[in-house]
Formats: C-alpha cells, sequence, structure tokens
C-alpha cells in the first residue's frame, strides 16, 4: 500500500485492486458471491463493507484483506507513539524459532505478574504498552526454560510462554498486523503442546477461528470450533464453561458471516445457557464470557445476518453489565455504528462511534471498520457537520 492510499476507503481500494486485476464491477460481484449493486455501493461509498464483503472481495481479487482495510495503520501508530519497536522484537523472536535468545529471568511470581499486566492492559485498550512488554516477557521465559531442570516447572513456565504469545497475537491482529498474527499464534499452539494443557491448545484454536474470518475460511473455522469444543469436554470448572461459551460465541459469527442465521442462533442459545451457569463475566483464559458478551455478540450477529436496523434499535438499547472489558464494549458501539449507517441513521451512527472512542478510544482509532463507517457518513453529508469532520480528522481520513 502506498501513503497516497493510506487515506482511502475500502471501496476505493477494492475498485484499484479491481481495474489492476483487470475486472469489470459485474465479474468482481460473481467471483465474489455478491450483486453488482452492492459492489458499486462499496466502491462508491455509500455502503459500509463488511467483514464478509471485504475477505470474500479480497479472495476474488487475490490479495489480503489487510490491504484492503488499509492495515497496519503506519501513520497513526506513528503520531500515538508507535509500536514498531515491539514489532520488530517479535519479528526477531520469531526469525530465531526454536533458538530464541532467553535473557535472565525475573523470579516467576514477578514473571506471572507482568503477564496479568500485559492482559489487564489488552483488555482496557492500552494496546500500545502492552505490546512492548510482550517481547522482554518472552525473552524472560525462554532465559526461564533455559535454566530449569524440573519437568513440573518447565511444563508451568510453557504455559506461561503459550499465553504471552497468545497476547502477542491477539494485539497484533487488533492492530492491523494478520500476518504476524498467523505466525505468533502458531508458537502458541507449540507452546500450548509442551505445556500439556488441553483447555490452551483449545483457547488457541477459537483464536485461529477468528482469524480464518478474515479469509472467509468459514469451513475450517467451524472445524476448529468444533475442535475446541472437543479438548474442552463437559467439565463443570469455571475455565472449561468460559472456554466453552466463547467457542459457541465464534461459531456463532462464524455461522452469521457464512449466511447461516438458523446455526449462529444454535450457537448463541448454547452460549447464553452457559453465561447463565457463569453469572458473570468469567476472566478465565481470557476469555471475559459472561452474559454482557453473549448481549453484544446477539447484536453482531443481527448485523451480520443481514437486519442492521434490529441491530441498530437492539444495541442502542441494551445495557452492558459493568464487568465488560472497555475493548468489548467499545467493539459493541462500533457494530452499532455500522449498523446504524446500514440503516440510514447518521447521526446516531456518529453517537454510536462517539461513545466507542469514549470508551475504547486506541481500539476504536485503529479499528477499519470505524475508517470504513466515518467514509461512509463523510460522503453521504451533503455538507459535512463539525463533529463529523472532527471525528473523521481525528481518524486520520481525507475529508
Amino acid at each position: 500500500m502506498t501513503d497516497t492510499d493510506r487515506g482511502a476507503s475500502i471501496g476505493e481500494r477494492i475498485a484499484i485492486a479491481r481495474k489492476l486485476a483487470g475486472l469489470s464491477q459485474q465479474a468482481l460481484a460473481q467471483r465474489a458471491n455478491y450483486s453488482l449493486s452492492m459492489v458499486r455501493a462499496v466502491e462508491q461509498g455509500r455502503e459500509p463493507a463488511s467483514a464478509h464483503f471485504v475477505a470474500a472481495t479480497a479472495e476474488a481479487l487475490g490479495i489480503q484483506p489487510q490491504d484492503v482495510y488499509g492495515q497496519p495503520f503506519h501513520d497513526l501508530l506513528a503520531q500515538d507513539g508507535g509500536v514498531s519497536s515491539g514489532i520488530a522484537a517479535l519479528q526477531a523472536l520469531l526469525a530465531e524459532g526454536t533458538y530464541a535468545r532467553g535473557t535472565q529471568p525475573a523470579p516467576v511470581d514477578q514473571l506471572i505478574r507482568t503477564l496479568d499486566s500485559i492482559r489487564a492492559d489488552r483488555h482496557n485498550d492500552h494496546s500500545h504498552r502492552a505490546l512492548n512488554q510482550v517481547p522482554v516477557l518472552l525473552r524472560q521465559l525462554y532465559g526461564a526454560l533455559d535454566t530449569t531442570t524440573s519437568q513440573t516447572e518447565r511444563e508451568h513456565l510453557f504455559s506461561l510462554l503459550a499465553r504471552t504469545w497468545g497476547n502477542a497475537s491477539q494485539l497484533t491482529y487488533r492492530l492491523g498486523g494478520l500476518t504476524i498474527a498467523i505466525a505468533l499464534l502458531d508458537r502458541m499452539e507449540q507452546a500450548a503442546d509442551q505445556a500439556g494443557e488441553p483447555l490452551l491448545a483449545a483457547h488457541a484454536l477459537q483464536h485461529r477461528a477468528l482469524l480464518l474470518m478474515s479469509h472467509a475460511a468459514y469451513d475450517t473455522g467451524h472445524r476448529c470450533v468444533q475442535r475446541s469444543l472437543d479438548l474442552i469436554g463437559s467439565s463443570a470448572e469455571e475455565g472449561s464453561i468460559a472456554l466453552a461459551g466463547s467457542a459457541h460465541l465464534r461459531g456463532a459469527v462464524l455461522a452469521a458471516r457464512d449466511r447461516d442465521a438458523d446455526r449462529a442462533r444454535e450457537h448463541l442459545a448454547e452460549a447464553e445457557r452457559l453465561a447463565a451457569v457463569i453469572g458473570c463475566e468469567s476472566e478465565q483464559f481470557d476469555t471475559n464470557f459472561g452474559p454482557g458478551n453473549v448481549m453484544i455478540h446477539r447484536v453482531s450477529v443481527e448485523l451480520e445476518c443481514g437486519d442492521p436496523g434490529q441491530a441498530a434499535r437492539t444495541g442502542s438499547r441494551i445495557r452492558l453489565p459493568r464487568d465488560v472489558r472497555a475493548t468489548r464494549a467499545g467493539r459493541h458501539w462500533q457494530d452499532v455504528a455500522r449498523a446504524w449507517t446500514m440503516d440510514g441513521d447518521h447521526a446516531a451512527a456518529l453517537k454510536a462511534l462517539n461513545r466507542a472512542r469514549q470508551i475504547a478510544p486506541q481500539q476504536t482509532r485503529y479499528h477499519p471498520q470505524v475508517h470504513e463507517t466515518m467514509h461512509v457518513i463523510v460522503s453521504e453529508q451533503r455538507r459535512s457537520s463539525a463533529s463529523a469532520a472532527h471525528f473523521a480528522h481525528w481518524l486520520g481520513m481525507r475529508t
């Protein structure tokens, strides 16, 4: 992606890629299994591109989804202090492979506290700070593994290592680095195997299902969800229940993106049942699974299944529990904004975006769907309002 492409909308990037591929709008519509009117609407900025639309058109054009999104947003990341040093350090660790160089480790209890700090920062929308801590912790964990002779301690350290790689994958994915997120997830799975914890492997499979959605690989994603559920089993422990519920939520979104509303609602119903058992937002395995998360996904599924008006109205009415993490609540209001945009109420959409910004500013600033929603709002307004122009400027958009 060139510097001149950075402020472009998703539709503009798709139009450029389509023309470079020598395809007409009709040909792209046929390849992506969308209507010609939808392709035209997205390219012209009259409709926001859904995640499913981006995945389908990227596959049809033979390009990466992150190129369609224009990610990572390097200029914004640099303005906010940058994460290039953290990314570079992670790339070095990936390049070292099984020969990763360890450093002098802190005591294990301090390593655990550092991992807890990274998890808290990720959930509370402090992605920059979290990401820059990750490579340091990874080096120390490798250093600890180099010095221990206890098999029990080695398994514990590999468990910490798997969780740290997993946090790294989720952070880089959130910041638009899909390719490196996949490589980091591979490392999580390798460490989870050494830890001997089936639930860690189940957790990794759920994250892989999320990454697969970016490539419209829904069948494989469903297999990952089912394999995750098989590994979890039917234990009554909170960690197992939270992971099972999280798997069903992932399955619900997969099914909705795959245009299987019945299957999506079956997953939601099972997730709701499991959330009632826990009764709060669980911190087990970083799931934040509970009643509030089910509410958020119910709105997301309605939106993905093609009922934006219902999603907008339902999403605007619900009151999320206080223990829902900032990034989850912020993501909810991003979905509500996209739903209102698709329903034609741009004022309500902008109000929802401002709520997302208030709750989770970093996530909102870097999320491609937020940029796409704002492109539609600005392009559809005959005269851009001061509030819309201010929000667009905050996103680094051309108006």
